[in-house]
Order: C-alpha cells, then structure tokens, then sequence
C-alpha cells in the first residue's frame, strides 16, 4: 500500500484514518486498507512512460458511451483533429490490454463487439486491429489504415479495464493542450480535510480536491472550479450532495502554505458518477520557475452533504442505525450497504426495474436518492438475485439531476422483459471505517475465522473475542457486511480449531444481538463494559464464515390462496404425523378408531432466487431419520405455518421438517442438481423450486379447536434463520383467510415487504368478506 504524505505530530492519528480509508481510484467507495502502526511510509514509485516509436502518429484515447461502470466503455481516438471510434473486426484482449494500459489501467479484463455500449460517431479510424499487447500506444499497432474500413457504427468496439490504476501514473503530454473533450485520467482523488473541525470527523465530508498525478498529490486551482465538479467528487465519496463552505477561512490558510498544483482545472456538468468522465479543462499558467500558478486563486474546496445514515454526530462521529429514508425506492438482496436490487412503489406494491438501457447515470439518481453518492456500478442480469411480483419500470433515461428515479423518462410496459433483467446497482458510500474496528483471526482463508473486536476499555483500545452464547447467522451478517466480505454462511459457537490473536483472547463484547441492518457490529445491542460470558471465552469464541453470494428463498403466494382447502382427516391415518408434532396438542386426546382431526391443506412452492445454491444447514452425516416416515430430515424446522387472530396472536400452528429438499423443476437454462431419491444430496438450485404437495403429511394448520371467524394466515420459510440468505424479510408469506366452521377462503396473499407500509397497516385491519367476495362493512 502507498502512502505519500507525512504530518507532523498534531496530525498524525488523523492522517493515519484518512490514508486508511482510500484505495485506487477505481474503487470509488474507497474502502479501507489495512495499516500497521510503524510501518515506514513507501515513496511514491516512479512512473516510466513506455517509448512511443518515431514514426507513429501521436493518438489519444478515452472511453464513451453507455456505461455501467467508469472503467468501461466504447473505445474512442482522437486522431488528426477529430474523435472517432475502432471497429471490432480482428479485436482482441492484447488489444484491449494496450487501450486500457494507455488510459492508465493495469490490464484489460474484457472487451465487447458489436456496439455494446452504444452507437458512436463520427469516422471510424481504425479496423482490423492487430496488436501483440506489448505496444506502447494502439497507434503502434497493426490496421487497415486511417480511416480505412468497411464498418458500420454497429460495430463499435469497448473494453472493461481492470479498476487498479497504474502506479505513479503520470497524465500530462505535451499535445493535450490541443484536444477537445478530452476525458480526464488520473491515478487517485481525495477529499483532505484541511480545518481541525473536519480532521476530527467521520466521514471527511469537507476539505481540498486532491489528485493523485505522477505519484504525487496535487492540489486543484479553485479559478475554474464550479459547483458541478463539486457534486460529482462528493458524488465518488459517497455524500448525495454538495453545500457552500466558508470560503475567507480558506483563503486565510492557502496563504500561509505553499501548493503544489494540478496542471489542469477539471469540467464537468454535474451528472457524471467519476471524475474520469468529466472532460480536462483549462491548463493553468507557469512561473519563471516552471511551477504551476493560480493567479489570485487557492485550491479547490468541497464540502458535502452526508446521507441521514452517515451524518456525523457530536459523541461518536455517526449514527448507529442504518435506514433507507425514501418511500418509493429500495435495494434489496445486496451483500454491503448501498448495494442491491433496485425496487421501486407503485400503487401500494414493490415492483422491480427492467435493466434495459440501464446505465450509471440512472443508477446515481437512485443512489442519491437513497442518500448515498453516485454509482459505483449499474448492475444487469439479476445478478444481485431475481425478485418477484411486477416489474414496474423498462428503458429508464435520466440526465443524472432528478430527484428520484420516478422523475425520469421509462417505459412501463415491460412485455419483453422478465426478472432475470432485474437492474441492480452498487453505491459509493462513505468511508466510515468501520474495517478497522473487526478483524477474523485464525481461518483458513480470510473470509472465516475467530471474530476480534477493538472496543476501548479503562481507556485504552484493546482486542478481544466476542461470547458465543445466543451468536446466530443475523449477528454473523453484520460481521461479514462490516468487513466487506459478502453474506454469511455460518455462524459458529464453538472456534478451539480456529487459533487466534493469543492477546485477544479475553471475552470484551457479550450479550450480543442484532437487528441484520447494523453497519456494525457495535451498533447491535450488547453487554456494555459489563461483558457476561458464562461459558467464557477460549474455544467458545464466536466465529463466522463468509461468503460473497448466498440464496434467497420466497415463497409463491398465488400457489397457497389457490391450493388451500379443509380436510377432516381421520385420526388413524394421522399416527405418524402426531408423532412429528405436526398436529395441535389437543390431538393426543382424539379417539384413534373414530376421531378426526380438520386440517387446513395447502400446497407450496419455494423459489430460490438468490445468487447461490439453498443447502441444509447440516451434511447428511447428522440428518435425523424417521422412522415413521421412513426418511431422513435435513432440517428439523424448515417452515412455520401459522393461523392468527386479528390482535397477531397465535390461536394454531404447523411446521414443517425438510424432509427433501430437492429441485422440483427449474427455469428453462437451468439444469436440476439435487434429488432426494436414494438418500441423494438436497439443495434448491439457484432458478429452480421446491413443491411441497397439499397431499403430503403435515402440510397443514391443524385447525379443529378454531371457531369460526377472520384470521391472518402466515408462512415463515427458515424461520430460524438456520441458513443464511440474502435477504430474511421476503421469508414470510400472508394471506387473509374466513372461516365459517365449513368451509375457508384465502385471499390478498403477498409476501410480506411486496407492500408498501400504507397497503401493509390496512391489510393488517381489514373488514372480512361474504361468501368468498371482499366487501366492505
């Protein structure tokens, strides 16, 4: 890791946060990089330009387009006075590696044929291109010749670098000063905090814009600098928004030290989600020197507006909950803050986003929206998970100013789309660098391991482990979330086969719980400095596992109100299913030879629309078998059905053990893994589902002591939160159910968050109906 500033004694520990809390300027959320106490900073390394042979024409490159992140996009060369593009005729990733090397990117991850991201204009200048990936310039390499091509727009080539800039990268040559819209290329970007108000807070919301140039932090000549620039550099750092500032007390500070300035001013219009897609502005002067000026200016200052979840507070720098303020947006299925499915309220119902001509642009509004800063990334393909229910939006275009995503140009008939393109996107969030706070010691891998906190006792910060008593798979996903390492996969009580840190192994943190939205784990309710650990700590350390994707499991509501039925079955029949405990307990008194039990029957189908496989919780090793049954149960509560008066409280209950788990059928693309027959392996594979059958033992609400009425029905899937998932509040299912001692109806079944709160509280107190028709009285 580089590190190119040194402060003196004052400003040592800030400076030490804030150097924590960058990364490469391609990961615009910044996330924090480890620092060890002492470590010597690294000089910044030195940056070789590769030779550019005589005789090759003197090109310069950018990346336009329709963009779903800004290392992306169509290849673009400025040749002979004017932009035009390449064809993507004999293109390959030696190609695209000497294009992105070009724009200052360690190497190509891919590239894309056919226009991918837009139609562009102008000539094309280059087709057949042939490059062995050792060219310094893609002027260097073989064509057809300028101008010289057979191709259409529709063949416009793109690339997608890798975010990883190239050190010591140095962006000045001598013709740019000849080049219209050209894009601006740097190595890094900070916002450092200069008065010691802001020093003092997290996250650093005002200071100087500093670029990174030459492995040198360069300050920004404020003379061209507008409030457009400003809001796209909070934008990167995650704030929505950008406010004035006090600009004497500044000016006042600039004149007691010398700066060492950027070459360049920066234009952008505002909307941009990176500075590398603002376009470089004027060039400043120079002195007798050769030093770069900025007559009768000082550096560049921004000051930015944090989300309601990151403003700072004046005892511990932010707030402790995290919560998505507006009403008709949401992301759902994502492993870190500011990430996941875009959903979006219409007529009382969540409905999800269509990802054509999805692009960054209208992901930022959305991330500003939700009160983080533009997007990182605007995800395609479903691939932060499918969801369900309508899709309420198609061919989404903003200009990056709107206030919500519902302001901007779409389409609502969404006929050609399905929810394998649902859009998703990843947010810029604030540094907040709660990295720092958490560590796993002693895994295998960095994702598993003994959980270490640093809390402050008798006032000093020490290491500790955490007590395992009541430590589940939710207080397990804060853990992995605040250390950026996706979902959780287990949660353990037990960690002797983990060795940590022998310094930490005294219990600091007891008592444990959360809610699953803390961004940390301090944030969750715990013990306090009166740590209880009864079992203490040791090899009862709390442990997690981590994974970067998991399943989610909804449940078909449709399937229920249409399959639900009464049965007044026969207490003979039943003998098994008492035994399982599957019957209501007034069952072990009914007569066996002629007694009856009514049984609310019902079928159910459950999706697995996450990013991986649902697994039970245990290997077949330590399966449970029945013999009643005769089969094994993977997991012993694997469903709750539940009946409830209209107060919530539970007047009949059912579960139901995963006796077989297994892919009953699949989407069309996706092939079925898991079976039970033959004691075989049991899952539900990503696109696939599992159909419990209303004719099979103890799918059902024993019902026989209920008396007539109204009553909510409910279904809770991994009630236990045994398995981890992506997301736990699409595991229950509702549905409003009369009955009139003969016969039932159920009706308005939903998963329980595909309403918005309004519909939700009037479901919740609703007025029954006649015969199987909704009425109102």
């Amino acid at each position: 890791m580089r590190r190119c500033l040194s402060f003196n004694r004052n400003h040592w520990f800030i400076g030490l946060f804030f150097f924590s809390c960058l990364s490469h300027l391609g990961l615009a959320q910044y996330e924090h990089w480890p620092y060890y106490s002492g470590y010597p900073e690294q000089p910044p390394p030195e940056y070789h330009a590769p030779q550019q042979p005589a005789n090759v024409p003197k090109i310069q490159l950018r990346l336009a387009g329709q963009k779903r992140k800004h290392n992306e996009g169509r290849v673009e060369v400025f040749y002979n006075g004017e932009w035009g593009t390449v064809c993507d005729d004999d293109f390959s990733i030696h190609a695209a590696n000497v294009v992105c090397k070009e724009l200052g990117y360690v190497e190509a991850v891919s590239w894309v044929s056919s226009s991918n991201y837009g139609k562009g204009e102008g000539k094309i200048w280059m087709d057949n291109v042939y490059c062995t990936g050792k060219e310094a310039t893609l002027a260097a390499c073989t064509t057809n010749g300028w101008g010289v091509t057979d191709c259409k727009h529709t063949e416009d080539v793109g690339v997608v670098c890798s975010e990883k800039r190239i050190p010591g990268f140095k962006f000045d040559k001598p013709f740019l000063n000849q080049i219209e819209n050209m894009n601006i290329q740097v190595e890094d970007i900070r916002i450092r905090a200069i008065l010691a108000t802001y020093r003092r807070r997290v996250p650093v919301t005002e200071g100087y814009v500093e670029l990174k140039d030459g492995g040198n932090w360069k300050q920004i000549c404020d003379k061209h600098w507008t409030a457009k620039n400003s809001r796209v550099v909070c934008g990167m750092f995650g704030f929505p928004g950008e406010r004035k500032y006090n600009a004497k007390v500044y000016k006042m500070f600039a004149s007691k030290r010398k700066q060492n300035y950027w070459a360049y001013s920066m234009d952008c219009t505002g909307n941009e989600a990176h500075i590398s897609s603002c376009k470089l502005g004027h060039h400043l002067s120079v002195d007798a020197e050769k030093n770069i000026t900025c007559e009768n200016g000082m550096p560049a200052v921004v000051s930015c507006i944090p989300g309601r979840a990151f403003a700072p507070s004046s005892n511990s720098g932010f707030r402790k909950a995290f919560r998505q303020e507006q009403p008709l947006v949401r992301l759902k299925g994502g492993a870190k803050i500011g990430e996941g499915r875009v959903e979006v309220l219409k007529n009382g119902e969540w409905g999800t986003v269509c990802d054509d001509l999805w692009n960054l642009i209208s992901a930022s509004v959305v991330c500003r929206e939700l009160g983080f800063g533009s997007a990182q990334e605007a995800i395609t393909g479903a691939r932060l998970g499918q969801g369900m229910g309508p899709i309420h939006l198609n061919e989404i275009e903003c200009t990056g100013f709107e206030k919500s995503i519902t302001d901007c140009k779409f389409n609502t008939e969404s006929l050609t789309c399905n929810h394998e393109e649902d859009a998703a996107v990843r947010c810029n969030v604030p540094a907040m660098g709660f990295q720092n706070q958490l560590r796993l010691s002693g895994g295998r891998n960095p994702y598993e391991g003994r959980v270490e906190v640093l809390m402050q006792r008798n006032g000093t910060l020490k290491w500790g482990t955490v007590c395992s008593q009541n430590w589940s798979t939710v207080e397990a996903m804060v853990v992995c979330r605040q250390l950026g390492l996706g979902f959780a996969s287990h949660a353990f009580q037990e960690t002797w086969y983990w060795h940590g840190d022998v310094s930490a192994n005294d219990v600091i943190m007891s008592g444990v719980k959360c809610s699953g939205t803390e961004m940390s784990l301090a944030h969750c309710r715990h013990d306090g400095a009166q740590v209880s650990c009864p079992r203490g700590g040791g090899r009862f350390a709390a442990g997690v596992s981590c994974s970067e994707t998991a399943p989610d499991l909804v449940l078909n509501a449709e399937m229920v109100e249409q399959t639900s039925y009464l049965e007044d079955r026969p207490m003979f029949l039943l003998q098994c299913a008492l035994e399982e405990n599957c019957l209501a307990t007034s069952a072990a008194n009914t007569s066996v030879s002629n007694g009856y039990r009514r049984l609310l029957r019902f079928s159910s189908q459950i999706h697995n629309n996450g990013q991986a496989d649902f697994r039970p919780k245990n290997g077949r090793h330590a399966w449970i078998w029945h013999d009643c049954h005769r089969h094994y149960h993977s997991m012993e509560v694997f469903t709750h059905y539940d009946l409830l008066n209209l107060n919530g409280t539970k007047v009949a209950e059912g579960h139901k053990a995963s006796f077989c788990l297994e892919d009953t059928e699949c989407e069309s693309d996706v092939q079925k893994q898991y079976e039970c027959a033959n004691f075989g392996e049991q899952g539900i594979t990503v696109g696939c589902w599992d159909v419990y059958r209303h004719d099979i033992d103890c799918q059902w609400v024993d019902i026989t002591d209920i008396p007539p009425g109204d009553y909510l029905f409910q279904i809770v899937i991994n009630p236990n939160y045994e398995v981890a998932e992506s997301d736990y509040s699409n595991n229950v299912m509702k549905c409003k159910s009369r009955y009139d001692g003969l016969r039932i109806w159920m009706y308005n079944c939903h998963i329980g968050d595909s309403l918005g709160q309004e519909m939700e509280q009037k479901f919740d107190h609703f007025s029954g109906l006649t015969n199987n028709q909704v009425s109102q009285r």
